[in-house]
């Protein structure tokens, strides 16, 4: 499952999933290159630089295809190529389908499913070239068994599956693998503001009886990009302690 020498691209690794995704990369000896929309990853570098491993952090809106196409040329500039792409960039705006203002759609839309097209559509033009690449683009339980007042943010993670298996299936002749991992619920800044009865009622629910940890994504993720995946591709690899099978 080495990953040392290659160069990983990003998206959304500020905090929670994606910083830990990032500093797993980096204990693999890997190059990184991320992105935050909002709060500056001062954290995540830090904690790659301890390992050792060289980084470049951007802004970026994954929903701006020309901001997305620039971003990815600096990685290349930097780093000479892009070997594994990880769409983790996401956000957000809970409402009942009732009350959702369209903007509060849109946003989702843009950001959690049109986000994940801009970046497999830049970055797949380099491993194309190549004949060799990995992307794993992050969703959700919700994008395989629904959420109330999630509306918007389950339809963008049932979404992204559609579009995993799509162009996993054109990728496939390049020697391109495209997965995508579904997390449950993980201890993150999130699952910590739920009060003491919501979590019973979610732990009543999960046949492993505990919440997941940002780690065990990443062990999904870097395997899903590692060689020891090389005949897996279009896959939905459920991480969710059995609540949905």
């Amino acid at each position: 499952m080495t990953i040392k020498g290659k160069t990983v691209f990003i998206t959304g690794a500020s905090r929670g999933i994606g910083r830990e995704l990032a500093v797993a990369y980096a204990k693999g000896g890997a190059n990184l290159f991320i992105t935050y929309n909002s709060t500056p990853p001062k954290d995540t570098l830090l904690a790659i630089s301890e390992h050792g491993a060289e980084a470049q952090a951007v802004k970026l809106d994954v929903s701006d295809s020309s901001a997305v196409d620039e971003a990815v040329k600096s990685c290349v500039e930097r780093f000479g190529t892009v070997d594994v792409l990880v769409n983790n960039a996401g956000i957000t705006k809970d409402g009942l389908l009732i009350r959702m203002k369209e903007s509060d759609w849109d946003d989702v839309i843009d950001a959690n499913l049109k986000g994940a097209f801009n970046m497999m559509k830049s970055v797949s033009k380099i491993m194309i070239k190549k004949r060799v690449g990995k992307i794993v683009n992050i969703g959700s339980i919700v994008g395989s068994m629904g959420n109330p007042g999630q509306a918007n943010y389950s339809a963008s993670k049932a979404g992204l599956i559609g579009l995993t298996k799509s162009v996993a299936r054109e990728l496939a002749s390049r020697n391109i693998q495209v997965n995508l991992v579904a997390p449950g619920y993980i201890e993150t800044d999130m699952t910590d503001e739920l009060n003491e009865k919501q979590k019973e009622t979610i732990l009543e629910s999960i046949p492993l009886k505990k919440l997941g940890t940002t780690a065990d994504v990443a062990n999904s993720v870097l395997f899903l990009s590692s060689s020891a995946s090389d005949y897996i591709t279009g896959h939905v690899l459920h991480v969710n302690g059995g609540m949905y099978m």
